[in-house]
């Protein structure tokens, strides 16, 4: 039977298909938030459930374009509100949140998907990145753990809008004692490297992804992105030299660097 070329590219650009190629792992889908294509009714539906909804571009990179909408309780007039970089809006009807949403969307595909509130470290949202590769004897392995902070005001963690970097351990201080904290690390390897083998499945070309990944006040891992090409150099920001020189090695083994 002849292959489909798609599944032979390292890249996989479309968050919706990455999500669609690990949904099916039952084991895996418990750790991804209801992702739904944006429309209408969709939105709705999900602000109606969950109440707060991030709406994110299904191609798209450094959190450009990603907007946290809410569905509000008790705030005067207001009932809905869009928070997009450091903007905020807030809107009566529903009608007119879905064409100021649609303004900024311009008819691309977008995602909706169920919002978790992170944990915070010194009042500014946090979530982590888990590095997963495969090593030059072509198992996978999650070679780094970091953490990442948004900037003051801002949505979204990643460097390139205002985040900063920070030692996961530093992040948790406050939210994990010593012993939750290895079993939380554990559990984030263990899950880079699972996801790693669902999504190469059927991408047979990908040699590395990024996870993104939010705690929510229990402590459980939620999936909110999955990068196909992370950036390596994050990690020379960790004291530990030794971690960013593994991960250097392997990416230069298959190419990447």
């Amino acid at each position: 039977m002849r292959k489909s070329k798609l599944n032979y590219r390292r890249h996989i650009v479309s968050k919706w298909a990455k999500t669609q190629a690990v949904i099916p792992n039952r084991r895996l889908a418990k750790y991804i938030p209801e992702t739904r294509k944006l429309n209408r009714e969709s939105l709705k539906d999900m602000l109606d459930r969950h109440g707060m909804v991030y709406v994110k571009p299904n191609s798209g990179t450094y959190g450009i374009g990603v907007m946290r909408v809410e569905q509000l309780a008790g705030e005067g007039d207001a009932s809905y509100r869009c928070h997009m970089g450091t903007k905020i809006h807030t809107f009566t009807q529903y009608d007119d949140l879905y064409r100021h949403i649609a303004g900024l969307t311009r008819k691309r595909m977008y995602l909706a998907q169920k919002g978790i509130h992170l944990l915070k470290y010194r009042q500014r949202r946090f979530d982590l990145r888990v590095m997963v590769q495969q090593s030059p004897a072509g198992t996978w392995q999650t070679t780094g753990l970091i953490g990442r902070v948004a900037a003051p005001g801002k949505i979204v963690t990643n460097v390139h809008n205002g985040g900063t970097l920070k030692p996961v351990e530093v992040l948790l201080q406050g939210h994990a004692g010593s012993a939750e904290k290895a079993r939380l690390a554990w559990r984030l390897r263990r899950l880079g490297t699972s996801v790693a083998r669902q999504l190469h499945s059927k991408y047979r070309g990908i040699k590395e992804i990024g996870l993104d990944v939010a705690l929510d006040e229990r402590l459980h891992p939620w999936i909110l992105e999955i990068n196909t090409a992370p950036d390596p150099y994050i990690f020379r920001k960790l004291k530990d030299k030794r971690i960013f020189a593994r991960i250097y090695r392997y990416a230069k083994a298959y190419g990447r660097l």
